[in-house]
């Protein structure tokens, strides 16, 4: 009788929707392919609305919303789309994405949208949003666009976020208008001991200054990042 045991076929590699390939859309962008830190794209919203992290939160969660709307509907428009003028339909399409969302902060949140509007209508011209649509979007399924537009958005508001937090919390001594550092007109907590408000915290140079600490810490933990001379 034979002893011999017919061997295990191979696992066959996951090319689910959450395979390793997938994951790492939503990963790479939170680090090593940020797109603030890395491509330097959206540097422009990093330098106007993160003197407030309520701000830099409510333009986080815009632009989160518009990329992974977008992602999905560029995708599933992908092979209907002639090439000639692929970005029309692209600025189309982000155009009435933006319209949407800046309607619905009025209705919600009007305070806050009085502060960001101007820079929520600019997410149109965003270029993180272009380049997801042009080189990820319109070469690829729903599922996998959906991820990375996941990925792309929660990379740039996590840089939003701590630039906002930051700012705020050493430049007006608060964060969400709570003041954390104590009173300056009761002269309480800090403030007891001598410390002021860094004014220079809502300039916004600071937010480049901040930005460019955090592409340092960035490079230094990771040296493929650095670019050859």
């Amino acid at each position: 009788m034979s002893t011999t045991t017919a061997a295990a076929p191979a696992a066959k590699p996951s090319n689910g929707l959450f395979s390793k390939k997938n994951r790492a859309l939503i990963t790479d962008p939170l680090n090593d392919n940020n797109p603030i830190t890395v491509q330097v794209l959206g540097i422009c919203s990093a330098l106007a609305i993160t003197v407030k992290l309520e701000n830099a939160l409510v333009m986080s969660a815009s632009v989160m919303a518009v990329l992974i709307a977008g992602n999905v509907i560029i995708s599933m428009l992908r092979n209907l789309i002639p090439s000639r003028i692929r970005i029309i339909v692209q600025l189309v399409v982000v155009a009435g994405l933006v319209i949407i969302v800046d309607n619905i902060l009025k209705a919600y949140v009007y305070d806050v949208a009085k502060q960001v509007g101007v820079y929520v209508g600019l997410i149109i011209t965003n270029c993180i949003i272009m380049g997801r649509f042009e080189a990820f979007a319109m070469g690829n399924k729903p599922g996998p666009s959906a991820m990375d537009a996941i990925g792309n958005s929660l990379g740039y508001a996590w840089i939003l976020v701590a630039v906002g937090f930051f700012r705020e919390l050493l430049g007006s001594g608060s964060l969400f208008g709570i003041p954390l550092l104590g009173n300056a007109a009761e002269g309480t907590g800090l403030y007891a001991m001598g410390y002021m408000n860094n004014n220079m915290m809502i300039l916004p140079p600071m937010a480049l200054v901040i930005v460019g600490i955090f592409i340092w810490i960035q490079r230094a933990r990771n040296t493929k990042l650095i670019e050859q001379a």
